[in-house]
């Protein structure tokens, strides 16, 4: 009930602002470590050793900080401690938010405020936005939209299931990590090795069942689930991570587009596979059916585990 309460909470509130964030905290953790391991860093081995303490201290302790924090609330009032639990959990869900950046560049092109979307837009991609037409411009927050719906949603309420506001903490620590040294460049290749490792091992289950969630959401909502089955199974592995596709090639299918190719980065070209066989030119009336399976396939998500976790514990698997 906790993780349902949680998802309720960030449906209505969105992201909280105004106090420590568990996710901010971790990042200035991360900051802090990387900075005094970089003495210790000196060549590429050094470098894999660093990263894998960085990565490992940094998921133990937040695990471990919150497990204590529920235990020393939990001492001074049950009710604290599932309080605490929820607000927790909630702080790692990406619903709300997401509604809102999607919401907010589609508004700006409906008025016919092209340059006031490419700006919302680059509040939530990397890329560069500033010459994007009002198709590039949807592209950009469908692509934003579907590809969150895993490691925003999806990925944070599968492993609050199991193992409540420490473990959904422990990933988003990871997920953190991987957001801020997991990258491919030369700065980043050895140090930030094993937090790239560990975020796609942490996606892989979630990332697979976000797409079947997806599928059974275009169903229910009456877009084109068997396109959507069907560009899932054929492009699902079509990007750099194994993860990151699945719930791209999804929405892509249910809504009949094509997503990937060229996009920009600090001005410099970089083509990306193509992802859906583009039936339809994308327009803004994408970006709302992406929320649309965004919020169904979350609800999906949150009825599945729920009868899953209840399946498996009043059915005496785990008592």
């Amino acid at each position: 009930m906790e993780v349902i309460a949680a998802y309720i909470l960030d449906v209505l509130i969105g992201d909280p602002q105004g106090y420590p964030h568990p996710v901010r905290i971790i990042g200035k953790l991360i900051t802090f470590l990387y900075n005094r391991l970089q003495k210790f860093a000196v060549d590429s081995k050094k470098e894999k050793i660093a990263g894998i303490f960085l990565c490992g201290f940094t998921v133990c302790i937040s695990f471990f900080t919150v497990l204590l924090a529920l235990y020393t609330a939990g001492l001074i009032n049950p009710i604290l401690r599932i309080v605490l639990s929820i607000i927790l959990i909630y702080t790692c869900f990406a619903t709300k938010d997401l509604q809102r950046a999607g919401l907010e560049v589609y508004k700006e092109l409906k008025t016919g405020n092209l340059d006031n979307a490419r700006k919302k837009l680059s509040f939530i991609v990397s890329r560069n936005t500033e010459n994007l037409d009002v198709e590039g411009v949807s592209r950009g927050a469908v692509e934003t939209v579907a590809e969150s719906i895993s490691d925003g949603i999806i990925a944070p309420m599968f492993y609050a299931f199991i193992g409540g506001a420490p473990l959904v903490i422990a990933y988003k620590a990871a997920s953190t990590l991987d957001s801020m040294v997991g990258y491919k460049e030369e700065k980043y290749a050895n140090i930030g090795y094993a937090s790239a490792k560990l975020d796609d091992i942490l996606n892989f289950i979630p990332a697979r069942i976000t797409g079947i969630l997806i599928v059974i959401a275009a169903f229910l909502t009456g877009y084109d689930f068997k396109e959507s089955f069907r560009i899932l199974m054929r492009d699902r592995l079509k990007h750099e991570s194994p993860n990151s596709a699945h719930g791209e090639a999804a929405v892509a299918g249910a809504l009949n587009i094509k997503l990937g190719g060229l996009n920009y980065y600090f001005g410099k070209p970089k083509i990306k596979p193509t992802i859906g066989d583009g039936k339809y030119k994308i327009t803004p009336e994408h970006i709302m059916g992406s929320l649309k399976l965004m919020y169904v396939s979350s609800i999906l998500g949150l009825v599945v585990f729920f009868i899953v976790k209840q399946m498996i514990f009043r059915g005496g698997i785990l008592r």
